[in-house]
């Protein structure tokens, strides 16, 4: 009777419960005929890894029994755990999904997978909900354990929601979605900042098998109308405004431009962030009206392991963003252990990620991950610096958070602002310290150990990427007490076989070696395919080094045979930790119509990481070309996003190409970085003279600045 008591929290009312009590029964003598596990799984890893695990509110899962041959029992090193997982993935991932998930129905194959093909299968045959694994479970067990604390842009204004509340919201909003036409497979955007109900939506999605396409709140209205087009999205869920930084955000207007030219769009619900009232048209659809006429209980649709979860879109070096396509069980899996293990994650710790739900991010480590540990996840929606540098540190002190997730951009921003505002703070609750998004330089690695951590906080530089799924290289885990070098991922996660190659697509042995990072085989969490463009997916990354997953990154071994990431080695930047392909810009810059070419690089900066340098050639004749430059800043922003906009614009008569007509950026970054004594290969420029003359403008250029 326990079980059928739980199940009703949350229920609203008599008729509520007894759909819950009948929905419960119908579970519970479905899954008596659940009795298999797929393949034998003989390893028995250690608890601390594994976990523990109940019986799911909607499934029942089979025990695993806790003996083992003593010989397996010595597999509780990092070294010896890394060596399993590469030398027997099947056993070891089979093993972590039976231990980690609630299944519905059980796999029969842990994995099928061929990078020749870009095929990429995990636990085929099996079947669950993502949401249940996220909610029910937790609201089974500790229905009033705090599932998100949302840290409003107004200090001291956080709202706390429960496992219960949230999986009743999450219902709610599923059934207001089948409401409005929305079925299994069907593709859904949300545009919305850092909120309960932007996870609330997302977990709908999720409960119902529709696949959602979190789409970041910062893009323009032609950027957010390409991506709905080409997701063929149903349904956009928005706010009526957003706040960030004490600012209003307009994103029902930016919606209402967007849906312009979406013709697959049929109605966009809007929630209300503001009291301000907006106009609403005839696709517009009240949100938070038409979920208090739902019911609070949704049964949970139930899916296959390789169906689809989301789309995320992120950059290329091709003008058009690709939608990467990331599925159920699988990224499910790889986010939550990731997360239990490289942060340290342990009962009732509240775990802070201050990324945005609309990176790949906020996806894994504030909404997915954590949810599914039954942790305590927040939610940030302001800015480090509002309404002064020390945001950060006193929302550490008063929600008494234990681990810290952000990007390397945001901490040398508040480097710059100098120690006192850290030390204002108490934060002795902190454990964890983490980076993601670029490479952290020593400076602000330094800085946040010593002074943000006191000197005592383990630091977790993460690499990863959209295309992973979840964090791959990290100083965590590791053996007890192993050291963690400055501004390094260091160590592969458990499955993961990073190699270097060179140019020619030979592997690269030994150590204090550089070259292209490639990892050599599968592992659950990473992307599936580009969604409508297969090939595009296997020409991106398993075509340049054949046999390999490419990351497009460099990265270097060292002497102790850790890996430390140099950089992107394709046509994308990263801007803040936000990849962006210069194509994307120099195709928003074409629009100009005084602008017949322009070539785009990143290039070092103090505060981003990386900016953007565009060069650009007028057609003759033009005057004004300050007016010129500004016009150009103004279409990026509109086109793309304010972050986009070239730091540096530098007119130049022509661009260095080959005979061919290739622009060879290397040439322009090389200029840029004042690294010209090494210019490389030039023999296949069309004219070298090209150099000088571009060398000549970019001197008057910055000696221009110097002087302004």
């Amino acid at each position: 009777m326990t079980a059928l008591s739980l199940c009703a929290c949350g229920s609203g009312g008599g008729r509520g419960l007894l759909r819950n009590l009948c929905w419960s029964l119908w579970v519970l003598r479905r899954s008596r005929g659940s009795q298999s596990w797929g393949p034998g799984l003989p390893l028995q890893l250690p608890r601390p890894l594994l976990g523990g695990g109940s019986p799911g509110l909607w499934v029942a899962r089979k025990r695993v029994s806790s003996a083992a041959p003593a010989v397996l029992r010595s597999l509780n090193t990092y070294a010896k755990l890394c060596e399993q997982a590469v030398r027997e993935p099947q056993v070891f991932w089979g093993r972590l999904a039976r231990d980690t998930l609630v299944w519905d129905t059980p796999y029969h194959t842990v994995e099928d997978c061929d990078f020749s093909q870009g095929k990429i299968n995990w636990f085929l045959g099996g079947q669950l909900n993502v949401s249940v694994n996220c909610l029910d479970q937790h609201v089974q067990k500790s229905p009033d354990r705090i599932a998100l604390i949302w840290e409003r842009d107004e200090p001291g204004t956080e709202v706390k929601i429960t496992y219960r509340e949230l999986l009743e919201t999450t219902c709610r909003l599923a059934n207001t979605l089948k409401k409005h036409g929305v079925h299994r497979g069907d593709r859904v955007a949300i545009y919305m900042p850092v909120s309960p109900l932007a996870v609330a939506a997302m977990l709908a999605c999720a409960r119902i098998g529709a696949v959602h396409t979190v789409i970041f709140a910062g893009f323009s209205a032609e950027s957010l109308s390409g991506r709905i087009n080409d997701a063929k999205c149903k349904v956009v869920i928005t706010y009526n405004q957003g706040v960030r930084g004490g600012r209003i955000i307009e994103l029902k207007k930016i919606v209402d431009e967007a849906v312009k030219n979406c013709p697959t769009v049929k109605h966009v619900l809007v929630a209300q962030r503001t009291d301000n009232k907006i106009p609403m048209g005839k696709l517009d659809v009240p949100l938070e009206e038409e979920m208090a006429k739902e019911n609070p209980v949704c049964a949970p649709e139930i899916m296959d392991s390789e169906d689809t979860l989301f789309m995320l879109y992120t950059s290329g070096s091709t003008g058009k963003p690709k939608g990467l396509v990331h599925t159920q069980a699988g990224y499910l899996l790889y986010v939550a252990v990731t997360h239990k293990h490289v942060f340290d994650i342990r009962q009732g710790d509240v775990f802070g990620c201050v990324a945005d739900i609309g990176w790949i991010t906020g996806h894994s480590y504030v909404v997915y991950g954590p949810l599914c540990n039954g942790a305590t996840s927040v939610l940030f929606e302001s800015t480090p610096i509002y309404p002064n540098a020390g945001r950060y540190w006193e929302t550490v002190q008063r929600l008494k958070i234990n681990q810290f997730y952000g990007a390397p951009t945001a901490i040398r921003v508040l480097l710059h602002y100098g120690n006192a505002w850290v030390k204002k703070y108490d934060r002795s609750s902190l454990r964890t310290l983490g980076s993601v998004g670029e490479p952290i330089n020593q400076e602000a690695w330094e800085w946040l150990y010593k002074v943000v951590g006191d000197s005592r906080c383990t630091v977790v530089d993460t690499w990863w990427q959209t295309e992973t799924g979840g964090i791959c290289i990290a100083p965590r885990p590791s053996e007890e007490g192993a050291e963690i070098l400055p501004g390094m991922a260091m160590r592969p996660f458990f499955g993961i076989t990073p190699i270097l190659v060179n140019e020619e697509g030979k592997v690269i042995e030994g150590d204090d070696v550089s070259g292209a990072l490639c990892i050599t085989q599968a592992w659950p969490g990473m992307a599936r395919t580009i969604y409508g463009d297969h090939q595009r997916f296997i020409d991106a990354y398993f075509k340049v080094y054949p046999g390999y997953y490419f990351s497009g990154d460099g990265a270097y071994r060292t002497e102790g045979g850790y890996y430390q990431i140099t950089g992107r080695m394709d046509d994308v930047i990263n801007i803040s930790g936000h990849r962006l392909g210069t194509a994307e810009i120099e195709d928003a810059m074409a629009n100009h119509p005084a602008v017949p070419e322009s070539a785009v690089i990143g290039y070092p900066h103090d505060i981003k990481g990386e900016a953007a340098y565009a060069f650009v050639v007028l057609k003759d004749n033009t005057d004004n070309s300050d007016i010129i430059m500004n016009e150009l800043k103004s279409i990026v922003a509109t086109k793309i996003a304010k972050y986009a906009v070239p730091d540096q614009i530098l007119v130049v008569k022509r661009l260095p190409k080959t005979r061919s007509g290739k622009v060879m950026r290397r040439l322009l970054r090389k200029i840029v970085t004042d690294n010209t004594e090494d210019l490389g290969d030039v023999t296949s420029l069309e004219d070298p003279s090209v150099i000088s003359e571009i060398l000549n403008a970019y001197r008057k250029h910055k000696a221009k600045i110097s002087a302004s």
